[in-house]
């Protein structure tokens, strides 16, 4: 064999995964060279990654609607902000700069039926949301001029329906809102 042939033979060896180094390769889809330590590496290596995909499927099978509320409310509080981002605070009427809470009108903790209602919740600064506790008065008068007295009266009718979430409803509710997060 002549010299380039050997070069071009080098050339196209593949390495191996482990040890670097070129073998030749004997198998089809063959990833290792044929050293039994790199084997026996590779073969865990792939067990591993196997291992992560089993726990995760078995980590989301094991939640619970409590979890997935947990995962939903922060992608939709990030929502709110970004559709409420060129506006001021619902209650002081301040523009909204750096940290802005989404303030929900009806709390979560009393109307859980309305936690994820879009007329229910708007930005709002730090202040009046944590340190005033929404500052409701305040709220009150201006939710009628943002949202418009017809669907205020609404959102005053929907706080007294009894509404059960099921992780159904509320997976579809993560999706829907990661999806206008990404149409902003």
């Amino acid at each position: 064999m002549t010299l380039a042939k050997e070069l071009d033979k080098l050339r196209l060896m593949p390495r191996c995964k482990i040890c670097k180094d070129k073998y030749e390769s004997k198998y089809f889809l063959q990833k290792t060279c044929l050293n039994p330590s790199c084997i026996l590496e590779w073969k865990d290596k792939v067990k591993a990654r196997e291992w992560r995909v089993e726990k995760k499927k078995i980590k989301e099978s094991l939640k619970t609607l409590k979890d997935y509320h947990k995962e939903l409310q922060p992608v939709f509080n990030k929502f709110i902000r970004l559709r409420d981002s060129n506006q001021s605070c619902i209650s002081c009427s301040k523009p909204l700069t750096g940290k802005v809470d989404a303030g929900h009108y009806f709390p979560v903790g009393s109307v859980p039926n309305l936690r994820y209602h879009e007329w229910n919740c708007h930005s709002q600064c730090v202040w009046c949301n944590q340190h005033l506790h929404g500052n409701l008065i305040e709220y009150t008068k201006n939710l009628p001029k943002r949202i418009g007295e017809v669907k205020f009266n609404v959102l005053l009718q929907k706080r007294n329906e009894e509404r059960h979430y099921t992780i159904p409803e509320v997976k579809g509710l993560i999706v829907y809102y990661k999806e206008k997060i990404k149409n902003f």
